[in-house]
């Protein structure tokens, strides 16, 4: 029996789709975003990432993987994204339902010392969660520009649930849209009631390889190029190793900081 290639194929062009609105609309936001995390860097600081839900993806996108270099800080809390337990201990019902509580935002970044050059990337589809929008508070209440990334159709969409009445669009001082649709699920299947194919992860992917592109670019016109995680296959097993433990250090000794 051989499976119709159509839903693939609308999911590709929907795939497509995202990637022209992100190239047609978002060069300014992404331009703005990369002055701020440009000026984070190369000043000695650090961009902060955040993301519930699905949206840790992007947090992992930035830094560390091949191609990525040291100056972001990935902030990750796992009874937020443990997602594969889905049932029972540290499922699915639970992360969905605390990333709704208000003051556990506060809670978190309370375990961090902010330096005077950071600021913070925030990735929500939705932007209207209690504990996004506590973090997003809190960082602009310690000084920090905040960018915020999510699909602004989908927050738009959304009504505010955090008791100050905004979304996290209402509070970013740039605001980066990965263009997906609201609710998500792109592609409409004959006789299914309801839509399947996220597009967000698209979305978040492109976005936030773009602005790591410009932030090199920046940091190696101001004279401070960044040591970026390299493969073997491009340099050789053994120089990738050491520029991996350069890497590292530089990391480390970056984000030290952030302990006391």
């Amino acid at each position: 029996m051989t499976i119709d290639s159509a839903a693939a194929l609308a999911y590709l062009d929907e795939a497509h789709a995202i990637i022209e609105r992100i190239r047609a609309t978002q060069l300014g936001p992404l331009t703005d975003a990369a002055r701020i995390c440009s000026d984070s860097i190369a000043a000695g600081g650090l961009v902060h990432l955040f993301g519930t839900g699905h949206s840790r993806i992007p947090v992992e996108e930035i830094f560390p993987r091949h191609g990525s270099f040291p100056g972001f800080h990935p902030i990750v809390e796992l009874s937020l994204t443990h997602h594969t337990q889905v049932v029972g201990a540290n499922g699915q019902r639970q992360a969905m339902h605390i990333e709704k509580l208000e003051g556990f935002g506060e809670v978190i970044l309370r375990n961090f010392v902010f330096g005077p050059h950071d600021s913070f990337i925030i990735f929500s589809n939705g932007g209207v969660n209690g504990v996004v929008i506590d973090v997003a508070l809190g960082a602009r209440a310690r000084g920090m520009p905040v960018i915020a990334c999510v699909s602004l159709e989908h927050c738009r969409a959304s009504t505010a649930r955090h008791r100050s009445g905004q979304r996290l669009i209402d509070i970013a001082d740039v605001v980066l849209d990965n263009c997906s649709p609201a609710g998500d699920a792109m592609v409409a299947i004959d006789g299914l009631e309801y839509p399947v194919g996220p597009g967000s992860t698209i979305g978040y992917a492109t976005l936030v390889n773009a602005l790591k592109c410009l932030v090199a670019g920046e940091l190696t016109r101001r004279g401070q190029p960044p040591l970026v995680l390299t493969s073997g296959v491009l340099i050789g097993g053994e120089r990738s190793a050491q520029l991996f433990d350069a890497t590292y250090d530089d990391y480390r000794a970056r984000v030290r900081q952030v302990y006391g």
